[in-house]
């Protein structure tokens, strides 16, 4: 996968676990895509500030982005020192 840079836009819709079940939701922001190191299933997405309401907590994500769909299970996310927040997914 070749990464994108970070002011690509883009669709995300992301499912948060909680005490009440699975909420789903949905925002539009500003992207980067990236492959992991030393894993060439998994992808990694940064996003910077603003952050969509608790994507942190995410633990799967649909994302659309230049004509492409990737969805996956959030398996590790970090937030940065420059604020934004890189979160390492596994494809479905």
């Amino acid at each position: 996968m070749s990464a994108t840079p970070v002011s690509s836009l883009a669709q995300l819709e992301y499912g948060l676990d909680t005490s009440l079940g699975r909420i789903s939701k949905s925002a539009e922001c500003r992207i980067g895509l990236e492959q992991v190191e030393n894993d060439a299933f998994c992808f990694a997405l940064r996003i910077p500030p603003p952050l969509p309401e608790d994507l942190e907590q995410a633990r799967t994500l649909v994302l659309r982005v230049e004509g492409r769909r990737l969805q996956g299970t959030v398996r590790y996310s970090e937030r940065l020192e420059d604020g934004s927040l890189r979160l390492e997914v596994e494809p479905d």
